[in-house]
């Protein structure tokens, strides 16, 4: 099952949680509404009361098997608002893929509540489902979804034609998609002059264990590149050496101590990414003191060389690969 993490989440002014039985009679009352109804592409009008029942028990069966993440929007007092979700699929070129989905009651209207929302859940699935992409669509008569969209961080990436069930009739709509490099790149602050390029070095480990496994780490929500597995380390501050700044990071991050005696050079990466050009020694390191354990939210696990590609990686780590397999 995915690192999803908790599953109470904070958005703004509200909250999101996973849906309950009992949210049934509320949801039914806000959703069966024409004006939420008709900019909802699967959803019949008049929406039926048994319906409620079953799409919440469906819900959590998605969630028990990974396949989706539904959440009810609440105001701090519990007030139920609406729903958000992301259902999971894979495209034949774009892999593993979230659907994000969601709609506020027509009370609720114009607070900003579904910005937070989708802003808070872009970013959480991002950090901790295993996708490449949050993917969206918006009917064009609807333009306020298309900002709220684009407000959490979505671009538009093309127009296609969806059944809308409530109204009988395929209608346009904007296809919207935010990756974890369109969330980088919104956190950089815009400057009037494009700022120089800066070279960073980095300096990573492979901590390999007695069977051979490869400790990865998963970068954790609220870092760039959130959700992607790496090598541990970290930046080397000024007046650092690399084998310094390793040995320093891997204490901080992971609670190991160890000597530069341990820490083999290996290889390099560099790595032209959008702001930056990256420079990253790997060094090879078989002993330490100390369990690796995660100080700083992220997730870890031992990976076996053979299976280091079916870990979604930086593309920088990537060239790392096949270099471990062979060693290895």
């Amino acid at each position: 099952m995915p690192d999803t993490g908790p599953l109470l989440l904070e958005a703004g002014p509200c909250l999101l949680r996973p849906l309950q039985p009992d949210d049934a009679t509320t949801l039914h009352h806000l959703v069966n509404d024409w004006e939420v109804v008709r900019m909802l592409s699967r959803l019949p009008f008049p929406y039926p009361r048994d319906l409620a029942d079953s799409w919440i028990a469906s819900t959590c069966q998605m969630q028990a098997e990974g396949e989706g993440y539904h959440f009810a929007i609440t105001a701090t007092d519990g007030t139920f608002l609406g729903c958000i979700g992301v259902r999971l699929h894979t495209l034949p070129q774009a892999g593993r893929i979230g659907l994000l989905g969601y709609w506020i009651g027509r009370p609720y209207w114009g607070q900003g509540i579904a910005t937070h929302a989708a802003t808070r859940i872009t970013r959480w699935a991002l950090a901790h489902l295993d996708i490449t992409a949050l993917r969206a669509t918006a009917a064009q008569d609807n333009p306020a979804s298309i900002k709220v969209l684009e407000h959490a961080g979505f671009r538009q990436c093309g127009t296609d034609r969806q059944m809308f069930t409530a109204r009988g009739t395929e209608l346009p709509v904007a296809v919207m998609e935010a990756n974890r490099s369109d969330l980088d790149m919104r956190s950089t602050p815009a400057t009037a002059q494009p700022a120089p390029r800066k070279l960073v070095l980095v300096s990573a480990a492979a901590l390999i264990d007695a069977q051979g496994h490869i400790l990865l780490a998963r970068r954790p929500e609220g870092k760039s590149m959130a959700g992607l597995w790496e090598f541990p380390g970290g930046k080397v501050e000024a007046g650092e050496t690399p084998e310094a700044a390793l040995v320093r990071e891997l204490h901080e991050e992971l609670g190991l101590d160890m000597s530069r005696a341990c820490l083999a050079p290996f290889t390099f990466a560099s790595h032209a990414y959008p702001t930056f050009d990256l420079l990253m020694p790997l060094y090879i390191c078989r002993r330490w003191q100390g369990t690796p354990t995660p100080r700083e939210g992220q997730k870890l696990a031992w990976v076996a060389p053979a299976d280091l590609r079916n870990y979604a990686m930086p593309e920088a780590d990537l060239p790392f690969i096949p270099l471990l397999e062979e060693l290895l």
